[in-house]
């Protein structure tokens, strides 16, 4: 019997231990400023198969690839970390120059799950890969705003 109090109290402590790194890190993600709240599709659905129409690509696809993260403006690049990892390092790094916007959506089908509330889709390229960044609507404005304030003869495409 005690031993089993002394796991369940065990298991909560690291429980809470994981919960306080999370708050932790966000916190030291978040410090030097210029961060937003920022889901990104990495992997993002292809055109449809042959003999595909693409209302159905696009159910099949429906909300899924999304991950929640945070995007730190440093300097001429914008470093996005997932919310739910360990990792100090930024997942993804985009470069400033090698941004071209493509297209603005609102969240479509399943998306509307996936995604917070009144996130406006941003479809991309990044290097010549496709990339969707979804964000509220101040921090897309500040966003394209940091895009076009490129140093000039930096080549900028926003859409």
């Amino acid at each position: 019997m005690v031993l089993a109090v002394v796991t369940v109290i065990a298991v909560l402590l690291v429980c809470l231990l994981a919960l306080g790194a999370f708050a932790v890190r966000r916190r030291l993600i978040q410090r030097p400023g210029g961060t937003f709240d920022c889901s990104a599709r990495l992997d993002v659905p292809t055109a449809p198969a042959e003999g595909q129409d693409s209302a159905e690509a696009e159910d099949e696809a429906g909300g899924k690839g999304w991950i929640f993260g945070i995007a730190r403006y440093n300097n001429d690049a914008v470093e996005w970390f997932r919310v739910f990892s360990w990792a100090p390092r930024p997942r993804r790094v985009l470069q400033r120059s090698l941004i071209e916007v493509v297209e603005r959506r609102t969240p479509q089908g399943q998306e509307e799950l996936a995604l917070l509330s009144g996130a406006v889709v941003l479809c991309c390229t990044h290097a010549g890969e496709p990339l969707e960044l979804a964000m509220s609507e101040d921090a897309l404005t500040g966003f394209l705003a940091w895009l076009e304030a490129a140093p000039p003869g930096q080549r900028v495409n926003v859409a």
